[in-house]
């Protein structure tokens, strides 16, 4: 079937409702404000592909930029069941990979920006020495340099022109800090995380040729997840968008956004949506939770909203668990008692439809504990999980595995994806038809060698460093972190390791056993949904963080609260401590009581 027809076909199930059909037809800049559970990713999917068909021309494409690596598996994913892949004329990825292969590396010497040639990212090692060295010369002292790390990465974040007064005069010891820890990076050739976004807008600024080139390219940009992006992205939108002409097409939604550690502002979506030159499209209705649920997550948010769920949809049901003890202790009743009556109340229930979300990680060593104990296998995603989830190389490896255990017979993923993947990984190793041709032998051979679902995870790991990675690394300036990761997932899963009896079926879910519960942060389940939440841990304390939020902080955690309430279908468990009972729990208790 053609790209068209498969992009024409899924467009009809828009037509039904009346803000997603809206968003298909915007012809100018449109911001669409999507609702939880509102079918935002299939009405943003189904859109650029009819906009890469009907609106730009070869070999001009569309540049998707998403919030994090796992946003960008999941449209990759959408897009290649609508004929869409990426690569050539379509990029999808982060704020940061976008700043890193479509403005730096491309383009830093003729834009002036000092980088040092040859440039390279910095290890999270790299970034820890020049932290220490710049901390000894600009505070000194027995403190640690490190705990300066935060305050001075929103520092960084805060100011996309360092011309103003305000720069050196807000926080005059944290601007010089960061004077200094990036003059120890430059001087090792390096750049960090946070300097590629903050290097491309200064270089969109003061390089009119640049945003030209860049709209040459890329007559149209879509944002996903805009409220969590900040500053330095919001920057690039106005500049590309509404000075060079570029097209916006952006989805997000205010009350879901959960980051503003990082420097995610909501406001900036709120006042791009009221832009007389953009048309805002609102997605109201909620097709994943039910009725009950989706009342239920307004309480939770605090304030009021036009959510609802579809007519005739399910009710769902709602259950409070205050539970004494510690979290160990509550993690026991959890897998003894509460997830036995929730199966046996949903008999076609799998564990891989059952989460369970806490507010910070540590709370998840008990959960995964508990679960060993009763014989259940879990995945996490959380920043004590064997591997990160976000990790560009993981997922490549991932797909690898998955065709090792069925793809090669399943043609699910096809294999000229992997190599695709692969390349675009290591673009800058990978380089010319020779150089893709010499990845693609060297891949197959390894994969087919070892069709095995029960083959041990440490030895296939080893293998495909050895034998296909480490030339691609040595010549790679982007990606010695992602390196790093491999090094150390390579660690735990050998000998004698922790992990060293996971398969690669268990690595790539598939295979026997790999049905798995869900572990996550409330942070990183945003995005998913389950059949069935459990909220563990909502205590007064953990959301909201602390004793004494302020008003922002507070906020925050409402909507972080609400992401939760908002990634179930059918059943929804809130469990809390007696005695410590998070305020946001107690209100929805009482307001669902009132109700009935």
């Amino acid at each position: 079937m053609s790209n068209r027809r498969l992009y024409l076909r899924a467009a009809e199930d828009l037509r039904e409702n009346p803000g997603q059909w809206a968003a298909y037809n915007a012809e100018g800049h449109c911001v669409v404000l999507a609702g939880p559970g509102s079918g935002k990713t299939k009405t943003l999917t189904v859109k650029m592909a009819r906009m890469l068909a009907e609106d730009v021309e070869e070999p001009r494409g569309i540049a998707c930029i998403t919030y994090n690596n796992e946003c960008a598996k999941e449209l990759e994913q959408r897009l290649d069941s609508l004929g869409v892949e990426p690569g050539g004329r379509v990029f999808i990825g982060t704020v940061h990979s976008f700043s890193l292969t479509q403005i730096l590396l491309p383009y830093a010497k003729t834009a002036k920006l000092g980088l040092p040639d040859g440039f390279t990212v910095a290890t999270q090692y790299e970034q820890r020495g020049a932290l220490e060295r710049a901390y000894r010369r600009v505070i000194g002292g027995p403190g640690n340099p490190q705990d300066a790390n935060f305050g001075m990465g929103r520092y960084r974040r805060s100011f996309l022109d360092r011309s103003v007064p305000q720069w050196k005069t807000t926080a005059p010891q944290t601007a010089q800090l960061v004077e200094a820890y990036e003059a120890e990076l430059r001087a090792k050739a390096l750049i960090d995380f946070d300097d590629m976004p903050l290097l491309a807008v200064r270089a969109l600024r003061e390089n009119e040729w640049l945003q030209k080139a860049l709209l040459a390219k890329y007559p149209i940009l879509i944002v996903d997840e805009y409220q969590d992006l900040g500053r330095a992205l919001h920057g690039m939108v106005m500049g590309l968008c509404f000075s060079t002409g570029m097209r916006l097409f952006a989805v997000g939604d205010v009350d879901q956004s959960i980051y503003g550690f990082t420097g995610a502002n909501p406001e900036l979506l709120q006042h791009l949506s009221e832009r007389d030159d953009v048309e805002t499209v609102r997605l109201r209705l909620n097709y994943r939770c039910g009725s009950r649920i989706v009342t239920a997550s307004n309480y939770a948010l605090g304030e009021e909203r036009d959510y609802a769920a579809p007519e005739g949809a399910h009710q769902g049901t709602i259950y409070f668990h205050p539970r004494n003890g510690s979290y160990a202790a509550q993690a026991e009743y959890l897998f003894s008692t509460m997830i036995p009556e929730i199966k046996k109340r949903i008999l076609d229930l799998t564990p891989g439809e059952i989460a369970i979300l806490y507010p910070a990680a540590f709370i998840g060593d008990d959960i995964a504990n508990a679960a060993q104990s009763h014989g259940y296998a879990v995945v996490r995603a959380d920043t004590n999980a064997l591997y990160p989830r976000n990790s560009r190389l993981m997922r490549w490896l991932e797909l690898c595995g998955v065709w090792c255990c069925e793809g090669w017979h399943t043609g699910a993923p096809r294999f000229s994806k992997l190599v695709n993947e692969g390349c675009r990984l290591f673009a800058e190793v990978i380089a010319t038809p020779e150089d893709r041709l010499s990845l693609q032998r060297a891949l197959l051979g390894f994969l087919w060698a070892r069709r095995d679902t029960a083959a041990n995870l440490g030895l296939w790991l080893t293998g495909i460093r050895d034998e296909i990675l480490k030339n691609l690394f040595a010549g790679s300036r982007t990606i010695d972190d992602e390196a790093d990761t491999l090094d150390v997932l390579i660690e735990r899963t050998s000998a004698g390791g922790p992990a060293d009896e996971m398969t690669l079926g268990q690595f790539s879910g598939c295979g026997d056993g790999n049905d798995r519960i869900n572990l996550s942060t409330l942070h990183s389940s945003k995005g998913r949904e389950f059949r069935v939440v459990i909220m563990f841990g909502m205590d007064n304390g953990r959301i909201p963080r602390g004793w004494n939020p302020s008003r922002s902080e507070l906020r925050e955690s409402r909507r972080l609260f609400y992401v939760g309430f908002t990634r179930v279908k059918i059943e929804l468990h809130v469990m809390y401590t007696n005695g410590l009972t998070s305020p946001f729990v107690q209100e929805v208790e009482t307001r669902l009581e009132e109700e009935q």
